[in-house]
């Protein structure tokens, strides 16, 4: 690709994801970067996604619906449907999708920033759509941007190279390349990726590791920092919230993320049972997720304990204000990696005077900064040292803690996020 220097506008965003209302940081993400590109002044962004009928029947943790803020004006959510009858398998979505992508291409002239968020399925999606203009010839105005989060490593490449399947990894990483930007969620996530081209390589003879480490860009994900950081200016909406709640400020430690055994609920439990901080806080557990039932089941023994599934998108960011601690106890499992902690610096931005209680695991310390309370992952006697150090902290400690940790996630500014995209955007040619 060669620099152009142009200044000509991208006039068009559309983000392929598995969106609302999936419970997903990811998914959080692409709305993100929809709102910093309408704020930006591009005239329309689109969100692609799947038919609700398909999200409710698959096994992925989903929001309630009417819990989902609206978007704003100039964002559209397109869930195109299957083509083809039932002869075409698997493939009538994606085929769904690609096509709609092209129709999105074809609809509105100038320039567009194409983005797709999971490789495995949505970068052969976008990349059928793209090379269609290509293989036609016919000027396709769009600059791809290729994001992999951890699971396209760890569940996609790692299972396939373990099988003995490695023409589907060679697929996956020919297809990341493809993209004019590929971009990680973060160095750790880079490093696997490159781990994994260097495995394939030693095994197939195949030239994937120095183009991964070379093109392969670090792109955090976006927040929508300024949601988190004003709700301390509305304090009668977070006293209203709590106590719809039956909470108090600063009265209870908090879990909030997909329930499943990689977040380590089921350590926070057991050391909620002989922790300091208990007798005169609650624990409250948020999300959804495969190993929910399990964890009321542990629960269930704790009066002061309560798992909560239906937390709303304007609730979240004032209960993680309103916590005495907050917790994600991450730790490492072979189907899953926490590659970032998006969680983690959207409650460092909510601000309060809860510390984050967390581990090292994967990309975590690249969202905390280390401005938190850590334990070894997996090690429930060290997480329970963390609560207790929260009890024995003063307010002014818990306050300065809190001040440096908003600082440090401020960095995650979804504007700024899209505008380092943009930025690459306008410097290489569009793809042709």
């Amino acid at each position: 690709m060669m620099n152009l220097n142009t200044q000509e506008p991208i006039q068009k965003a559309v983000f392929l994801v598995r969106a609302d209302p999936i419970i997903c940081g990811h998914s959080t993400e692409a709305r993100n970067l929809a709102e910093a590109a309408i704020e930006a002044g591009i005239g329309e962004a689109h969100i692609v996604s799947y038919p609700l009928d398909l999200l409710m029947e698959s096994s992925l943790p989903l929001k309630p619906l009417d819990t989902i803020s609206p978007y704003s004006a100039g964002i559209h959510i397109d869930r195109p449907e299957p083509l083809g009858d039932y002869k075409v398998l698997d493939g009538r979505v994606s085929l769904g999708i690609s096509g709609h992508i092209a129709d999105l291409l074809h609809k509105t002239p100038g320039r567009t920033l194409l983005m797709d968020l999971y490789l495995m399925p949505h970068g052969p999606m976008v990349m059928q759509a793209v090379n269609s203009f290509r293989q036609c010839g016919s000027r396709s105005s769009v600059f791809t941007v290729g994001e992999a989060v951890g699971s396209d490593i760890t569940n996609v490449v790692s299972n396939a190279v373990a099988e003995g399947r490695l023409g589907a990894a060679q697929v996956l990483l020919s297809n990341y390349l493809e993209h004019d930007h590929p971009v990680a969620v973060s160095r750790f996530t880079k490093d696997l990726i490159v781990a994994a081209g260097r495995d394939v390589d030693e095994r197939l003879g195949t030239a994937f590791t120095g183009q991964l480490e070379s093109r392969v860009g670090i792109s955090y994900p976006a927040i929508d920092t300024k949601a988190y950081t004003t709700i301390e200016e509305r304090p009668d909406e977070v006293e209203r919230v709590l106590e719809e709640r039956g909470l108090k400020r600063d009265g209870y430690v908090m879990f909030l993320s997909r329930i499943a055994p990689a977040k380590g609920v089921d350590d926070l439990i057991q050391a909620w049972r002989d922790c300091k901080l208990r007798g005169s806080k609650r624990l409250i557990i948020c999300g959804n997720g495969p190993a929910k039932d399990e964890i009321r089941a542990m629960a269930a023994e704790f009066p002061d304990i309560d798992v909560l599934d239906d937390v709303g998108d304007a609730e979240k960011g004032i209960l993680m204000h309103g916590s005495a601690a907050w917790c994600l106890p991450s730790k490492p499992r072979t189907e899953f990696v926490e590659t970032f902690g998006i969680a983690v610096a959207e409650k460092m931005l909510a601000g309060g005077l809860g510390p984050v209680i967390t581990t090292r695991t994967g990309g975590i310390p690249e969202a905390s900064g280390g401005h938190c309370l850590e334990h070894e992952a997996g090690d429930v006697d060290d997480l329970r040292r963390c609560l207790d150090t929260v009890a024995a902290m003063s307010d002014d400690d818990r306050a300065e803690l809190s001040r440096r940790a908003r600082a440090f996630a401020q960095r995650f500014d979804r504007g700024e996020i899209l505008g380092k995209l943009l930025e690459r955007a306008m410097q290489v040619e569009f793809a042709a």
